[in-house]
């Protein structure tokens, strides 16, 4: 699907989406509880469906909510099936269900498509051979046999705080304790906090420490009844952005106290010169004189593409630092984030771990790839904000695997994307 977009301002005022990033968690939390939970989402995505078929693949019961979400309890005794479990193009639900599906099988196999069989597993797959597991297969399809077992874990904290959560969630299932030891520092490490947080709600503990963290075996997953998942600040700040060039968006349902790191998106845009207020769960973003800034995006890789969109349209110098994670993405970010902004007018130089842009009062306008990413699709639409012709987005259709309803919602906001 290709779009064609017109650029305008936008605005009015829009509710965020649900956070992916917590509803995969609060469903994998679910589907370890015995008693049901009602987990009420009313935004699914293609990411999220996979964790809910993996989920169905593991013998979970998931039923459709008629207000939204789904109702999913643990199987009696998982240890009877041989799943196949296919992650889709999900980085989350393939390295947070691995470990959970070596803990309760005998054996079990992952797939997945697009650049998700390229992802790096190596870390995961080492600790976890060290404590039980083997492995066929370099990347995916990957078979997986012996069960996960209580020990110490090692991993680089600077290459995905996902496989810290996948064992955060493992761990717990296994007889005795075992401890999870970082060899470099954690980056994105609010993630991990979002982890250790829908674990508590759940029941489960464990403690983080100097070295990482040390998780109690024998523990069981005890269901609170009732999960909802927060607003999701990641695609909220598409909004912002584009109030930032130009325009005037109200963003509601955002905790402002969420452990989303990704809330920081309202913080760096007021820093450059954008006028944001808050108000409760809501915040509002118009556009001012922008400037650029340094940005170090450790911990926030997620707003990269929609921060560099803003930073072409910023007078002066941005950078965009501690990026290097960025390539190992549905794309390499950095390398698409550049070719994309440049094929707009934008001035970008990539470097190894960084993104160097110098900023225009306005873009050109004209044809972009996709890139098969959701985030630079959406990040393309909001550089649209402040081009001077047309925008196309060949490849559109990657919005589905997180914000199916992205082109909908920027129309609604006085927006003009069509599918040519």
């Amino acid at each position: 699907m290709n779009i064609a977009v017109k650029p305008t301002p936008l605005a009015g005022t829009i509710r965020a989406i649900d956070s992916k990033s917590d509803a995969h968690r609060l469903l994998i939390c679910a589907g370890l509880a015995a008693e049901g939970t009602a987990v009420a989402l009313t935004d699914l995505s293609q990411d999220l469906e996979a964790t809910v078929f993996c989920l169905k693949a593991m013998g979970c019961a998931v039923n459709t909510l008629s207000g939204g979400g789904f109702n999913v309890s643990a199987p009696s005794n998982f240890s009877n099936l041989n799943p196949v479990l296919d992650c889709g193009e999900s980085g989350s639900t393939l390295r947070f269900l691995l470990p959970v599906a070596a803990a309760l099988f005998d054996g079990f196999t992952v797939t997945g498509r697009g650049r998700l069989p390229e992802r790096p597993l190596g870390p995961i797959k080492e600790a976890m051979a060290q404590n039980g597991c083997n492995f066929e297969g370099e990347g995916l399809p990957l078979r997986v046999s012996g069960r996960l077992r209580q020990g110490k874990f090692y991993l680089p904290g600077n290459v995905s705080s996902q496989f810290v959560s996948g064992l955060l969630f493992a761990l717990p299932l296994l007889e005795g304790d075992s401890e999870i030891i970082l060899t470099s520092p954690l980056e994105s490490g609010g993630y991990t906090d979002m982890t250790v947080s829908a674990l508590f709600r759940f029941g489960v503990n464990c403690e983080q420490n100097e070295k990482g963290y040390f998780v109690p075996g024998g523990q069981k997953y005890i269901s609170p009844g009732k999960v909802t998942a927060e607003g999701d600040w990641s695609n909220a700040a598409f909004w912002l952005a584009a109030g930032a060039l130009g325009g005037q968006i109200t963003c509601t349902g955002l905790n402002p106290d969420s452990l989303q790191r990704d809330k920081r998106m309202a913080e760096i845009l007021e820093q450059m010169g954008a006028n944001v207020s808050r108000r409760g769960g809501a915040v509002n973003v118009c556009g001012g004189k922008l400037r650029g800034l340094d940005a170090d995006v450790a911990d926030i890789p997620d707003l990269v593409p929609v921060l560099a969109a803003v930073m072409a349209a910023a007078e002066g110098k941005s950078r965009i630092l501690n990026a290097g994670r960025l390539r190992l993405k549905e794309s390499d970010r950095l390398t698409a984030v550049t070719k994309m902004l440049t094929a707009l007018g934008g001035d970008v130089r990539e470097e190894e771990d960084s993104l160097i842009i110098n900023g225009k009062e306005r873009l050109t306008g004209g044809t972009t790839e996709g890139f098969g990413d959701h985030r630079i699709v959406m990040a393309a639409a909001a550089a649209a904000c402040v081009c001077r012709d047309k925008v196309v987005i060949n490849g559109a259709e990657a919005v589905e695997k997180s914000y199916p309803l992205f082109f909908r919602d920027y129309n609604k906001l006085g927006g003009k994307a069509d599918v040519i």
